[in-house]
C-alpha cells in the first residue's frame, strides 16, 4: 500500500519482499531506524556503496556505519574484545556503534570503510529494519538519508524532501523515536567516545567499570559524525545565546516563551531525551517557515544534552 507519496511505502509482507529484492540488486533504499532514517545498501557491494556516496555527495574519507541483525552475522567481519561483549550485551540492539578492527577476510567493501582497517558496526533496534536484516545474507551500509553535512531525517517524508524521486523506495516506519544519531565508541584500543548519543558516557563507564577520558580528537576520521561542519539546517546557527535578536528563530528548553512567535521549545518539561528527539524536527520546521537564522539558548551539558551540544556546535560551524 502506498500513501500520498508515490515512492513512500507502508511496511507489510509485500513491501518486505520488495525491499529485499531491491537490496539484493544493489539498489539503495530509505529505511527507518530508532535513531534517524538511513540510506541502506548492500555493504558487500561496490555498486551499492558508490550509489550511497553519490546520492549523499559524501566525501570518500567519511566511512559508513555497517548494520547487522546480531553478533552471529557480524563476527565474520570484525575482531571483537571484552569491551565489545560487555557493551553489546547491555545495549544491543540499540543506538550504539562500535569501531572495531576488520578481519582480513571481511567482505565489507573497502569503499564503505573509507579504506580504513576498522569497521563501524551497529545492531539497530527498529523492528522494520530488523525484519529486513533477518531476511538478507549481507549487512547494510547505512548513513543518514540526507545530503552530506545536512540535518538528518527523522521521518519518511524528510527522506523524500532530501531526494524526491531519486530514490525509488522509502519505507515508512513512523517518526524515529530517538531522533539523533547513535553513540559511537572506538574499541580498537582503550575505549573512547567519538560521537555522543542517547547512550551517554556515564552509562558506558558503568557497564565497562572503567573511566573514559575526554576524547582527544585523533588524526583522520574513524567514524561518521566527526567532520567539523555537520547537521547543518542550511542557515546560520548561533549557540549559547542569552538575548533574543528580535527576528531569528529562538530554540530553548522549558515553557518560558510559550505561544510566543519565533520561539521553539525542544521540551516544555526540559527533558533532555525529548529535546534531543525534537532537535532535527525543529531545525527542519524553522527552515520551512523561512527564517534566516537560528539562535539556541544554552543547553545543559549532561545526559542527552552532551549529544545535543555536539550536534548544534557542528551545525554552527560554517
Amino acid at each position: 500500500m502506498k500513501n500520498s507519496y508515490s515512492n513512500i511505502f507502508t511496511f507489510n509482507k509485500k513491501t518486505l519482499k520488495k525491499t529485499v529484492n531491491y537490496l539484493k540488486k544493489s539498489n539503495v533504499v530509505g529505511l527507518p531506524t530508532e535513531t534517524v532514517y538511513g540510506l541502506g545498501g548492500n555493504a558487500y557491494s561496490k555498486n551499492s556503496i558508490m550509489k550511497i556516496f553519490q546520492m549523499k555527495a559524501r566525501p570518500k574519507f567519511n566511512p559508513l556505519i555497517i548494520h547487522y541483525y546480531n553478533f552471529n552475522d557480524a563476527k565474520k567481519d570484525i575482531i571483537t574484545n571484552k569491551y565489545f561483549f560487555k557493551l553489546y550485551k547491555k545495549f544491543c540492539p540499540g543506538p550504539i556503534t562500535f569501531i572495531l578492527k576488520k578481519k582480513a577476510n571481511s567482505n565489507v567493501h573497502p569503499f564503505s570503510l573509507a579504506k580504513l582497517k576498522t569497521v563501524a558496526v551497529r545492531f539497530p533496534k527498529h523492528k522494520i529494519l530488523r525484519s529486513i536484516l533477518k531476511e538478507i545474507d549481507f549487512p547494510l551500509a547505512m548513513p543518514s538519508a540526507n545530503k552530506s553535512s545536512g540535518v538528518s531525517p527523522v521521518s519518511a517524508e524528510d527522506v523524500y524532501e532530501e531526494f524526491q524521486k531519486k530514490i525509488s523506495l522509502i519505507i515508512d516506519g513512523g517518526v524515529s523515536k530517538i531522533g539523533i544519531e547513535s553513540t559511537v565508541v572506538d574499541l580498537t584500543s582503550y575505549p573512547k567516545i567519538l560521537r555522543p548519543g542517547r547512550i551517554d558516557k556515564n552509562s558506558i563507564e558503568k557497564t565497562l567499570k572503567l573511566k573514559i577520558n575526554k576524547d582527544i580528537r585523533s588524526r583522520g576520521i574513524k567514524s561518521p559524525g566527526m567532520t567539523k561542519k555537520h547537521y547543518s539546517p542550511g542557515i546560520p546557527v548561533l549557540i549559547n545565546q542569552k538575548k533574543y535578536d528580535g527576528k531569528s528563530a529562538f530554540i530553548y528548553l522549558g515553557k518560558k516563551f510559550k505561544n510566543k512567535k519565533n520561539f521553539f521549545s525542544l521540551s516544555k518539561d526540559q527533558n533532555l531525551n525529548i529535546a534531543a528527539s525534537n532537535l532535527y524536527k525543529t531545525f527542519r520546521l524553522i527552515k520551512k517557515k523561512g527564517y534566516k537564522k537560528i539562535q539556541i539558548a544554552k543547553i545543559p551539558n549532561k545526559g542527552s544534552g552532551v549529544a545535543i551540544n555536539d550536534r548544534i556546535k557542528r551545525a554552527s560551524n560554517s
